[in-house]
């Protein structure tokens, strides 16, 4: 009988066999995970054990991995967000190298907007807060604070390479054989 008070999401897998997303990780909560199955738009391929959802007529085990019949694209050009930006740059600021929690991190306009600088990826980088402070509206030069890796444009899959370096903190072991974090990251 399913416990409504746990969830089980299921892994989303695409047509082939990798995650659609690393960070965060492509998950889908257990109804539209059933959904989908009776949609006949994915595959199974791994079920919890012991947790069932039940009708009058119906009795099955809720997936725990599935995959997509069809191939969904990426993107080639992922959309500039801030949390993009954090992920492009392994959530570090780009001055210090101080590796930070998501909400203690800003951006920085490497030429400031005062100066005609754009927001845009060639010229936004991630910031902590004293070295944003710090640096304010001065051109690197000025006050000689330079990103440590020049802003770029990523692709989709640069953003999912670094996202690898992050996984989450739970990870069901039916997921395993479908995801590729090295084990001390997993443990660490």
């Amino acid at each position: 009988m399913l416990d409504e008070s746990r969830h089980f999401p299921a892994l989303v897998l695409n047509a082939d066999f990798r995650p659609l997303s690393y960070f965060p990780l492509s998950l889908w909560s257990w109804q539209e995970a059933v959904k989908a199955v009776f949609l006949d738009r994915v595959t199974v391929l791994s079920e919890y054990e012991d947790v069932q959802v039940r009708s009058p007529s119906l009795s099955m085990n809720l997936p725990s991995v599935i995959a997509l019949k069809d191939f969904v694209q990426t993107t080639r050009r992922p959309a500039f967000t801030r949390f993009n930006v954090f992920l492009r740059d392994n959530f570090s600021c780009q001055y210090c190298n101080d590796r930070l929690p998501t909400h203690d991190l800003t951006f920085d306009h490497v030429i400031p907007r005062a100066r005609g600088g754009r927001t845009s990826w060639e010229n936004v980088v991630t910031a902590c807060s004293p070295c944003n402070l710090l640096k304010g509206s001065k051109l690197p030069a000025e006050i000689g604070m330079f990103p440590r890796r020049r802003p770029i444009q990523p692709t989709t899959r640069r953003l999912q390479e670094n996202g690898r370096a992050f996984p989450p903190n739970y990870l069901h072991e039916s997921w395993r054989d479908y995801l590729y974090w090295d084990t001390e990251l997993e443990h660490g």
